[in-house]
């Protein structure tokens, strides 16, 4: 179990359609993928998860993969998330 903090940095955070892409993303790994934001945890594959924790812009959250390709999982979300690249 490998994780990392990163602070988003699109300009709508995690919202609708950058969160359809994050969780697509996520999806595409075997590993368990899950977000923190502050005490909450959720499921980083199921949309209504990761837009019920309101991620907004600047915000940081904790991104946490377990399995055989967690390292791929953790590095092609934390790069998702820090280029910005989910489309604002």
């Amino acid at each position: 179990m490998i994780s990392k903090d990163v602070t988003v940095q699109n300009s709508v955070g995690l919202h609708a359609r950058p969160a359809t892409f994050f969780v697509q993303k996520a999806n595409s790994y075997q590993s368990s993928v899950w977000v923190e934001k502050g005490d909450r945890r959720i499921n980083a594959k199921s949309l209504l998860g990761v837009l019920s924790l309101g991620i907004g812009k600047g915000t940081q959250i904790t991104l946490i993969a377990d399995g055989g390709d967690e390292e791929n999982a953790l590095g092609g979300l934390v790069e998702l998330i820090q280029k910005g690249i989910l489309g604002d």
